[in-house]
């Protein structure tokens, strides 16, 4: 029996963990959930998993929460609880499924706490990578990717005996955008942008996904994950999602992760890592599968995979800048103050205007992601 604690537990990954925990009720408890502001859905998790600690984050949010509890529930009120919570002893693995910047800081807790991480949110090592891996490497935590493509790397990694890698292939659906012509892309609005193909994910990710800067963290966090070079990293666009990643070794081989697109499965393996638990749902039909794709990405129509090369190129505070100025520019795309293409404008502008730090400590992190986001912010006022 794990006990686990979920960051994040009303999104797209932290709905599906629980959806885990349900099916394997003998192998996981829930010691504690968090929520931003959906409170109702939080309530109902608390509940129905009978877990003795909730964190919503939102003040206006708490008193919602603690009427709708039980006395037995312990109700508690904004980050810094669930920092303190993750450090429980009671906790075995922490899942980092909070979106954007705000993750940081409770799974650096979590590390420091030597708790296993099973991480979902990539923007704790798009923004702090080298600090994050320099915690976690002192204080024993290990740190177990959710993501279905470096799942998929840390799969194939496992299966290489340590034979020396030549290059990682990341693989991308390519969004929903893939097939536009550039002209019709720059008139897209949000609710195109978030018609995933492929994968039901929370709106923010979805977006990262359309414009391919999603693409652009998963190259860093592999970048940090795996202990590569930014140029031993390939991104391929492969529409049909039926391979996850791929790694190429030194010898010419090529051992790739296949399945459907499920994220219960990346979830399940880093909970239960070294085991694997059988999940219900669907199973690859390889009669049905009618053939295979793959293309290069066109960084003409999505400039923000450029645009994160870059950044992991320079290194230092850029990656921590340009992860705050997406975020900012996203937020803004999806009240439709801004269009499609202002997303990689305002990015390159804050990557371009930011003070460059070389070595920063995670208060110049911090620093970097509050000033970028002003500015991003400032740029969609002009």
């Amino acid at each position: 029996m794990k006990t686990i604690a979920i960051l994040g537990s009303t999104g797209s990954i932290g709905t599906q963990t629980l959806d885990v925990v349900r099916q394997h009720p003998g192998r996981f408890s829930v010691f504690m959930l968090s929520a931003n502001s959906s409170a109702q859905l939080l309530v109902q998790q608390a509940l129905a998993f009978h877990v003795p600690h909730v964190v919503i984050c939102n003040p206006a949010k708490f008193q919602e929460v603690r009427d709708a509890l039980p006395a037995s529930v312990q109700v508690h009120l904004g980050i810094q609880a669930a920092c303190d919570l993750v450090q429980a002893p009671q906790v075995d693995v922490v899942v980092a499924a909070m979106v954007g910047f705000s993750g940081l800081r409770p799974t650096l807790s979590a590390i420091r706490a030597g708790k296993t991480i099973a991480l979902a949110n990539k923007e704790t090592l798009v923004a702090a990578g080298s600090i994050v891996m320099e915690e976690a490497a002192r204080y024993k935590a290990p740190i177990y990717p959710v993501d279905s493509e470096h799942s998929a790397i840390f799969q194939c990694l496992a299966a290489a005996q340590g034979n020396p890698v030549h290059l990682l292939h990341l693989t991308a659906s390519g969004g929903p955008f893939r097939t536009w012509p550039r002209e019709e892309i720059v008139k897209a609005k949000k609710e195109q942008a978030l018609k995933h193909p492929n994968w039901d994910m929370g709106a923010k990710i979805t977006i990262d996904s359309a414009t391919m800067m999603n693409k652009g963290f998963e190259v860093i966090e592999a970048k940090w994950l795996f202990g590569v070079d930014a140029g031993q990293i390939h991104v391929v666009v492969h529409p049909e999602s039926v391979i996850h990643s791929m790694v190429e070794f030194k010898d010419g081989a090529v051992i790739a992760q296949l399945g459907c697109p499920d994220m219960r499965l990346p979830i399940a393996l880093a909970m239960a890592y070294p085991g694997r638990l059988e999940l219900d749902g669907k199973r690859l039909d390889f009669n049905a599968i009618k053939g295979l794709t793959f293309f290069e990405p066109d960084l003409e129509k999505f400039p923000c995979l450029q645009l994160a090369f870059n950044a992991i190129g320079r290194g230092g505070n850029i990656p921590c800048a340009m992860n705050a100025a997406n975020e900012a520019a996203v937020a803004a795309y999806l009240k439709d103050r801004i269009g499609f293409y202002d997303i990689p404008r305002t990015i390159s502008r804050v990557m371009d205007s930011i003070g460059y730090i070389e070595n920063p400590s995670l208060e110049d992190i911090f620093a970097t992601h509050e000033e970028a986001y002003r500015m991003a912010e400032s740029f969609f006022t002009l």
